[in-house]
């Protein structure tokens, strides 16, 4: 059973910010889905989210969706938070999502204790450290300076395969694919 980790920048940084109605949303969406079922068909089973809102949520719910189906039963679905409480500020709705994909997935990690950067980091270095494969929500192709862009570097550093899901457009690109899957 291989394991695939997924990052990707808040909303604020697409262009469509948090507007899940937007068609740009709605595409990236059907594309996270589009993966996750090829990565399956690859012998993916467990997929590790970070608890942040955006492409972590979004993937964490398209996730259990599929699992509903018969095809796909066996998805695992892990919510690795950064410290406890690191939703506190969040609005209502969120925190209520975020508590459903807790509720629902088969284990909940807490890195850190506190609220502080090296908690994310953390949290950030042990999705990749405990993944075959990194889907990544990223546009490579400028240098933002950002969670995603270091979990991203981590996991070249360690040469796993990544999937490049561009935010804007939902092209969809690979690094280092030449291993059994991918």
């Amino acid at each position: 059973m291989y394991t695939c980790a997924i990052t990707g920048h808040r909303p604020t940084r697409f262009k469509f910010k948090y507007n899940e109605n937007d068609s740009r949303c709605k595409r990236l969406k059907r594309c996270l889905k589009e993966q996750f079922m090829k990565l399956y068909g690859q012998g993916v089973r467990r997929f590790l989210v970070g608890g942040a809102l955006g492409v972590d949520m979004w993937s964490g719910e398209i996730l259990l969706k599929l699992k509903l189906e018969p095809d796909y039963k066996d998805i695992e679905l892990v919510v690795v938070l950064p410290y406890p409480g690191h939703d506190d500020r969040w609005d209502e709705r969120s925190k209520k999502r975020l508590a459903f994909l807790i509720g629902h997935s088969a284990e909940c990690i807490t890195i850190g204790q506190k609220a502080w950067r090296e908690s994310f980091m953390q949290r950030n270095r042990y999705l990749v450290d405990h993944a075959d494969c990194l889907l990544a929500v990223y546009d490579n192709e400028r240098s933002i300076r950002s969670g995603t862009g270091m979990t991203v570097n981590y996991a070249e550093k360690r040469d796993l395969p990544i999937v490049f899901v561009r935010p804007d457009t939902a092209k969809v690109s690979y690094k280092n694919s030449n291993t059994s899957f991918l």
